[in-house]
Order: structure tokens, then C-alpha cells, then sequence
């Protein structure tokens, strides 16, 4: 079964989805994977009795990077009492919350807020889609009983109805490779769904509105900009004469090696795609700049210090438990993290090595 499109979406990576680039090795494989022991993980340790753990994930089909994960960063999951996500994946209230989110106010229709010009090269852009849909699915899809028609529906089904941001997010996500991945889960909902087997408690840090708002909080000017800078770029790569700088083939490579740079994993945690290249005009400049701090800002920041405020409850509250708290990677690198916050609480927060021993709880 394929998961709704608000979970890509808010949840998908998006930078932009090209053609991986060629290489000897598979396609997101690590060319270091015979020394899986010598690699970074990207499991935290909270030292106490019990421990609990920090897991940095990326959201991206889990089949794509299961093998990599150390086994100690499984064992940790699988010994935790209480398991716990940005957002709790298999509760439908999630998935009505979101969608009414992405809504333009009653009774307004893209076609009212957008550009003319906008408007037309958006509706041409999803006719070319869902024109070329059925040459890009897989005939695993089609085994599975996953049709274009009804794949192109699910993802783009009301796109007149969505606020601009919303559709700029989902014309990120409407590309082949992504649709090839279509019908896997990702690897936090893939976690949920071992959590909810295993009988464990589960659990959300955030609320839907907390990951949405912010989104909606762009302003107009800067909704316009980021949706025609989009729709260049998919025009572009339509044209064959646009190269995306990170791929999501680039994006699994650096997580299945371990690599803990925060600069590709930040994208993947704020959702939104990097809009500063060389191409632009020095007002352009600007605006991407702008968007980019206000998203890194809205995104990243404030949510950490949130996120790591309700991890210290939690903590309080049931100093008896071991949890594991499963976030994008993204939370874990770079300033202000969520094991910052945590740290200025007094809490001893170790990286944990993939051959390190995970004692029982």
C-alpha cells in the first residue's frame, strides 16, 4: 500500500530527486561497507539507569539503507521500553490534521493566488507528470497492484485546493526516482511500524501544527519566489540541462557511511530544498538567503529547543524507562541541537560507536 503524499511531503526528503550520479558503486551503497564496525553511527547514548538513546534517521524507503544501520543502533530499539517519534506516524488524526493544513481558506482555488504565468507552467509541469508516470514505475509496483492513475491522484489529487508552498513541496516530490520508491516505507514510519509489532508504547514530541505553521508562515513574496525557482529547476532537468547538486542518492550514501556533516542531513530534517545557487540575481540571492534562515530558524532551531524540552520530561517523568527517540538526523548535527538542549540540562549525552555494546536496560 502507498502512503499518503502528505507523509512525503512533510516528512519525504526534499531536495530535489535527479539521476543518481554514475559511480562503481550501487547507487547509495558505501564504498566502505566491508568495515561497517570502523563507521559512524548516528545513535546517541543518554547515560543513565536505564539508558535511553537518540537515533538520527532520514526519510527515505528504509529498504534503501536497512543493512547499513549498525546492529547495536537495532538492539537499542529493540530493548527500549518506550519508543518515540517527531510525530506519531500511525495515529490518523496526523494525516486529517495535515491535510486540512495544506488547505487554502474555504473557497479559494490556486488559480486565485497565484501569478497567471506561474499558474500555467505548474499545470503544464503536472500534465508532463502525469503523462510520464506510467513509464516511470516499476513492474514491483505494478505487482504490488500500484497503478499511475491512482498514484498520481493520491500525491497531486486537489492540488488546486493546496497553498503554494504546499504544492512547491509536492512538485519536489513528483519526480521518477521518487516515485520508483513509492510503496516502501520510510524509514520512521518503518520504525513505528516495528514499534506497534514489538508492542511497544509509542509516542510524538511535536504536534502536527508545530511542523506545519511554520510552513505557512512565509510570506507571499517569498511563497512565489520559492515555487517559480521549483518549477525552474524541474523545467531544467526536463531540458537535461540542469544538474541538482545533492541528490537523494547523495543523501543515503552520506547516511549509510556514517557521515555526520549536517550541512546534506539539515535539508533533509527542514523539508524544504536549498534554493541559493550561482544562477541567481542579486536581489534573488537575497530572498533564497531569507528563506533559508527563516526555515533554519523556524525548522531546525526552535524546534530542537522544543523537542529537547519534552525529551527532558519524558526523562523526568519516567526516570524507570529507556526510551529511544527515533528524529531526523538533521536534530543531531550541527548548532543548537536537540542533544545541546539536553546537555545544558545536565544530561551526559555520548555518541555511541557502531561496535559498542549495548547493555540491557
Amino acid at each position: 500500500m502507498v502512503h499518503p503524499c502528505w507523509l512525503y511531503l512533510l516528512q519525504g526528503s526534499l531536495l530535489l530527486l535527479a539521476r543518481a550520479r554514475q559511480s562503481r558503486y550501487p547507487a547509495g551503497a558505501c564504498p566502505l561497507r566491508g568495515k561497517q564496525s570502523e563507521l559512524n553511527s548516528f545513535l546517541w547514548t543518554i547515560k543513565r539507569d536505564p539508558p535511553s538513546y537518540f537515533f538520527g534517521t532520514i526519510h527515505v524507503p528504509y529498504t534503501r539503507v536497512w543493512d547499513f544501520i549498525p546492529e547495536n543502533s537495532k538492539k537499542a530499539f529493540q530493548q527500549s521500553h518506550i519508543v518515540y517519534f517527531e510525530l506519531d506516524l500511525t495515529d490518523p488524526y496526523t494525516i486529517s490534521a495535515l491535510t486540512s493544513c495544506q488547505l487554502l481558506p474555504q473557497g479559494k482555488n490556486l488559480q486565485d493566488v497565484l501569478p497567471r504565468d506561474i499558474y500555467r507552467r505548474l499545470k503544464r509541469h503536472l500534465e508532463y507528470v502525469k503523462l510520464m508516470m506510467p513509464f516511470w514505475m516499476t513492474p514491483d509496483q505494478r505487482g504490488k497492484g500500484l497503478y499511475a492513475d491512482y498514484l498520481f491522484n493520491a500525491i497531486a489529487g486537489n492540488w488546486e485546493r493546496k497553498r503554494p508552498v504546499w504544492v512547491m513541496l509536492m512538485v519536489n516530490s513528483l519526480t521518477e526516482v521518487d516515485i520508483k520508491s513509492r510503496g516502501v516505507p520510510v524509514l520512521d514510519l518503518y520504525l513505528a511500524q516495528e514499534a506497534e509489532r514489538l508492542r511497544k508504547q509509542t509516542g510524538a514530541v511535536e504536534k502536527v501544527e508545530e511542523q506545519c505553521h511554520p510552513l505557512n508562515g512565509l510570506n507571499f513574496s517569498q511563497v512565489v519566489f520559492a515555487l517559480n525557482q521549483t518549477l525552474l529547476q524541474q523545467e531544467s532537468l526536463r531540458a537535461g540541462s540542469f544538474q541538482i547538486p545533492y541528490t537523494t542518492e547523495d543523501l543515503i550514501k552520506h547516511y549509510n557511511c556514517g557521515d555526520l556533516s549536517s550541512i546534506i542531513f539539515n535539508h533533509d530534517t527542514s523539508q524544504v530544498p536549498n534554493f541559493i545557487n550561482a544562477t541567481l540575481l542579486a536581489h534573488e540571492r537575497i530572498t533564497a538567503q531569507e528563506i533559508d534562515s527563516y526555515f533554519r530558524q523556524e525548522l531546525i532551531y526552535k524546534r530542537n529547543e522544543r523537542m529537547g524540552r519534552r525529551v527532558k520530561d519524558l526523562l523526568e517523568e519516567y526516570p524507570d524507562k529507556s526510551f529511544f527517540f527515533a528524529f531526523g538526523a538533521g536534530h543531531f548535527m550541527g548548532n543548537n541541537t536537540v542533544i545541546d538542549v539536553l546537555r545544558r540540562e545536565g544530561y551526559e549525552v555520548e555518541h555511541t560507536p557502531s561496535g559498542q555494546a549495548i547493555n540491557k536496560p
